[in-house]
């Protein structure tokens, strides 16, 4: 019987196909694949390499989702955001270009983080996953190995592994040319080459050019381009194949791009869709800068401000409070990928019962990410003035006008990035009962990443900053070196990780239809490099220290460096130990104001799988399989980080257990099905860590080692003919991704009043805790949020030895039981970061066969179930369900060679999210004017408990003062492609 292969779940492999047999067979082999692949009733058996050997599809025991080139045609799979509507447990976010699969990924942008869904690039290991959206003239398959990959793959695959597989030069000369053109101006054009160049030697040669003129948000900014994949971007490569004799075997592949993207690709949305208005407090948490906001609150003007110049016709009005697709931004995103090339080889020698293997190659990339204000509601605000009364005059500019603040601040966000990996395999290849394969893996990686922020219209930014006995530069002399570029953040991490692995996996036919197979690896990881970063602030009185030192700053002068006070910047324990994973003490740089310290650390483990199949006939796969995973730690540094002070965090490690069937039902029906049940150990997930005690100390992006987790669920896959030309492809996942242990304080509900906090501890053993430790020096179980911190909480700390507060709210926080504490919370039972509990994808397609060629409508339904952003279950970290109706109809030609594809994404236009939800309370700082002309510093939330003039309901917040930011999907778009194969 000729089985039937499940259309969405197809090869997989780290491997090319060719080897054992020859570049010109395997061309021919892989023509007849797409050949059968061409009936939406017809699918042909498909031989892929997931355990690094040839296998049909239905006899791996791997849990796997692929899409061949035909299949993205036919169903209008463009992208990795596509390929997540179709695959079982799998998202993706195109803004940070980050893969999660069964409720485990990688949520950060830190490159000394590792991914534990692998990236492969034919083989080879790449850090970033965008890749894998290239075009179907490009990629023969895109695939999907979900669960761990514990014994067998190279470098961190540790959820999983996302592998593209190119399409491979032909034994036959082929050429065909693409033209794509849809709305928003957007244009693709792309042609491809291959053909022998001997009997033994092919070639194949790529190209493709993509332009979308006009991007998807509107901004109403007079003289401000539009946003969302406003893109520019070129991809070319060759290969090269053959045959030196008959036992050795080579392949080879250069790429190159270049990106000039006025506003997208990967990073151009990392803000996301704010739907809230813009906050008024003056400077918000942890904040060195002003807030351009501050403008637009009801009591600026009582305040002593004036002269406010507002870029935005819609002044105070934030528009992307009614709609992602519209903004007024001051400035827009550019995204530039300047340099990107690659080499990748294969080379392969057939040696009497075993084949030697070996893929190496290398990539850099150099990618720059420039726009302004980070955040996505920041009111679009030019300048304003400050009063006098609040600095001495000596601050002011001439004529007693008072500081005129410019919140037109930029930052710029760079990757220089190099890896290369070499890899030995040796592969049995007799036909007996044991079969085996060995291996050798490494890779060394070596980035910067550097990071600025800077106000070019600010003069104060650029210096002199003041030099004031031990308070600001003690470190160099009591002198603070000069301003650079205007630059008031500057981090530049420079990390070099080095992996080895040795594997081995062995495979024992015990019967007919039963096979044992066991697999070990033990792979070592060591990051080591070093970080610098510079933190100046501006007209802030927060920055002068805590209680405010205006009086002893001879002027008031509104520039500061706080590089070098120690609760900021981490200068190391004096006479203690260092934070675990860094090697030197802080050093500063008295001319360009750089702090500087060193990392090395080294994680190591061993992983393995053992499994169980049963073929009890040619149409059935059963089987059973236990793997144990691990994903190196790293240090949390760059991007959001001024040396913090516990960079280092632990490695991960699962424990999985998988059963999985695979059937085919006739000529009418495949099905494949998997449950899964993982136990994570010391996951790691960013969070925010806020500094709401008041003075200055950091706020910053941490890493959290969850001790505890589970991820457990089922997924379906199949196609179904019910009669001959209609297919109907389904898939459907339940996720059920949890913590059973850990404890963290919630960035937007540090008082744990939401609906489903479950803090550890009451505002009273807060106090207590806090209060002790100013005699006993142990850790406090709390910190004080002084933004809801009542007069008594207050005095209470000032008593014990505490800070002296300013000024707080006018009065408690109504109901808010935990008010003036940031008090953990017990995780147990929260969910995990972007995992959606349910998904469901159904696609419907006929072929209607004529004399004229053949016609080939398609309708596909996808539903999300909601998803978290963090691991906590409030409304304000989730994005809602949504669903999504996809149509197209294409036309192909008798003789094959031109097809023609009308199409249209998102017909409804509905809202749909790649990512679970952020959430922010809109807590800050405003100096008061008093009766008698001071002006004294309040802390409040926005709409909760703040002043006269400064307590309007944020537009688009909770009853809790917390709005939510979003990452969207794309809006309706829509056009048609032009195919043709001239031979």
């Amino acid at each position: 019987m000729t089985k039937r292969v499940l259309m969405l779940s197809c090869a997989v492999g780290a491997l090319s196909l060719w080897g054992g047999t020859g570049w010109a067979a395997t061309a021919t082999a892989t023509a007849a694949a797409n050949a059968a692949d061409q009936g939406a009733s017809s699918v042909g058996e498909i031989v892929v390499t997931a355990e690094k050997r040839e296998e049909n599809l239905q006899t791996v025991p791997i849990a796997i989702t692929a899409f061949t080139a035909k299949e993205r045609d036919r169903i209008g799979i463009n992208s990795i955001q596509d390929m997540t509507n179709f695959t079982p447990g799998l998202t993706y976010s195109t803004s940070t270009d980050r893969v999660t699969l069964r409720g485990v990924g990688r949520t950060t942008n830190v490159l000394s983080a590792d991914a534990p869904v692998a990236n492969y690039d034919d083989g080879l290991y790449e850090t970033f996953a965008v890749a894998a959206g290239r075009s179907s003239l490009d990629l023969a398959r895109v695939e999907v190995l979900r669960g761990p990959q514990a014994a067998l793959y190279g470098h961190s695959a540790e959820a999983g592994a996302l592998n593209e597989i190119t399409q491979r030069p032909t034994a036959t000369p082929f050429a065909e040319a693409r033209v794509t053109y849809g709305n928003y101006q957007h244009w693709i054009l792309e042609g491809a080459v291959s053909g022998p160049l001997s009997p033994d030697w092919g070639f194949r040669v790529y190209g493709s050019w993509e332009k979308q003129a006009q991007g998807w948000i509107k901004n109403i900014v007079p003289g401000q381009p539009s946003e969302g994949n406003n893109i520019d971007e070129w991809y070319a490569e060759a290969q090269l194949q053959g045959k030196f004799g008959d036992h050795l075997e080579m392949w080879t592949k250069i790429q190159a791009a270049q990106w000039f993207n006025k506003s997208g690709g990967p990073g151009d949305q990392s803000d996301g869709w704010t739907p809230a208005g813009y906050p008024n407090y003056e400077f918000s948490v942890a904040a060195t800068r002003a807030n351009a906001g501050y403008a637009c609150a009801p009591g600026f003007a009582a305040n002593g401000g004036y002269g406010v110049v507002n870029v935005s016709p819609a002044g105070c009005y934030n528009p992307a409070l009614s709609s992602p697709w519209r903004e007024a931004m001051q400035f827009d995103h550019s995204v530039e990928l300047p340099m990107y090339a690659s080499l990748n080889t294969h080379w392969t020698y057939h040696a009497p019962g075993f084949d030697v293997k070996y893929i190496g190659g290398g990539t850099y990339y150099h990618y720059i990410l420039q726009g302004g204000q980070t955040g996505g509601n920041n009111a679009p605000v030019a300048s304003y003035h400050l009063g006098c009364a609040f600095i001495a005059a000596a601050a002011c500019q001439a004529g007693n006008l008072g500081l005129q603040i410019n919140p037109s601040d930029s930052f710029t966000y760079q990757e220089l990035n190099g890896f290369f990996s070499n890899e030995l395999d040796v592969i049995s290849t007799g036909s007996g009962p044991f079969q085996w394969i060995a291996g050798l893996y490494q890779y060394h990686q070596a980035y910067t990443q550097p990071v600025s922020a800077e106000d070019l219209q600010q003069p104060q930014d650029a210096g002199p900053f003041p030099s004031l006995g031990p308070i600001f530069c003690p470190h160099t002399g009591d002198v603070c070196a000069p301003g650079y570029l205007n630059r008031w953040f500057d981090n530049r991490p420079a990390v070099s990780d080095t992996s080895l692995a040795a594997y081995a996996q062995v495979d024992w036919k015990i019967t007919d239809t039963l096979k044992l197979t066991v697999g070990a690896r033990y792979s070592q990881d060591r990051k080591y490099g070093s970080e610098s970063v510079r933190l100046t602030c501006f007209a802030l009185p927060s920055c002068y220290a805590a209680p405010e030192l205006n009086a002893v700053i001879p002027g008031g002068i509104p520039a500061v460096d706080l590089t070098q006070i120690p609760t900021v910047v981490d200068a190391g324990p004096p006479g203690g130990p260092l934070p675990k994973g860094v090697t030197t003490v802080t050093t500063y740089d008295p001319a360009n104001g750089l702090a500087t310290r060193d990392y090395n650390s080294t994680w190591s483990s061993p992983t393995g799988t053992i499994g169980l199949e049963w073929t009890p006939d040619e149409d059935s796969l059963y089987y059973a399989k236990y793997g144990h995973g691990y994903k190196s730690g790293g240090y949390n540094i760059g991007i959001y980080t001024v040396l913090s002070f516990e960079p280092w965090t632990a490695a991960e490690h699962v424990d999985s257990f998988e059963l999985g069937a695979k059937h085919t039902f006739g000529r009418w029906l495949t099905l494949d099905a998997a449950a899964y049940w993982y136990n994570y150990q010391d996951l790691q997930i960013p969070i925010g860590v806020v500094q709401t005690a008041g003075g200055l100390a950091q706020s910053e992006t941490s890493f959290l080692n969850v001790p505890k987790s589970i991820t457990r669920g089922i997924e379906l896959e199949g196609t179904w003919t019910p009669v001959d030309n209609l297919s109907v492809i389904f898939s459907y996942s339940f996720d059920d991704a949890y913590i059973t242990q850990g404890q963290a304080a919630d960035p937007a509900d540090p008082n744990a009043y939401a609906p489903n906090a479950k803090p550890l501890y009451t505002a009273a053993q807060c106090e207590a805790s806090y209060l002790a430790s100013f005699t006993s020096h142990a850790t406090p179980v709390c910190t004080p949020d002084i933004y809801t911190q009542t007069a008594a909480q207050a005095a209470a700390i000032a008593a014990a030895g505490g800070p002296a507060a300013p000024l707080f709210s006018s009065g408690p926080v109504a109901g808010d039981a935990g008010q003036g504490w940031n008090i953990p919370q017990s995780l147990k039972g929260n969910p995990l970061p972007n995992a959606p509990r349910n998904k469901v994808a159904v696609t419907v397609l006929y072929n209607l066969k004529t004399s004229m060629g053949t016609w080939t409508p398609t309708l596909s339904y996808i539903w999300r179930d909601k998803e978290y952003g963090l691991f906590f279950p409030e409304a304000n970290y989730a994005a809602p369900a949504w669903n999504e109706v996809d149509g197209r109809v294409s036309y192909t030609s008798p003789n094959g060679k031109f097809t023609a594809i009308a199409f249209i994404k998102n017909i409804f236009n509905t809202i749909g999210y790649d990512s679970g939800a952020l959430a922010t309370r809109a807590a800050g700082t405003s100096d008061i004017l008093q009766p008698g002309g001071a002006y004294v510093p309040v802390n409040y939330v926005q709409g909760i408990n703040g002043p006269a003039g400064f307590n309007n309901p944020l537009a688009g917040a909770n009853s809790r003062g917390v709005y939510s930011t979003y990452y969207v999907t794309p809006p309706r778009t829509f056009g048609i492609e032009l195919h043709y194969k001239f031979f």
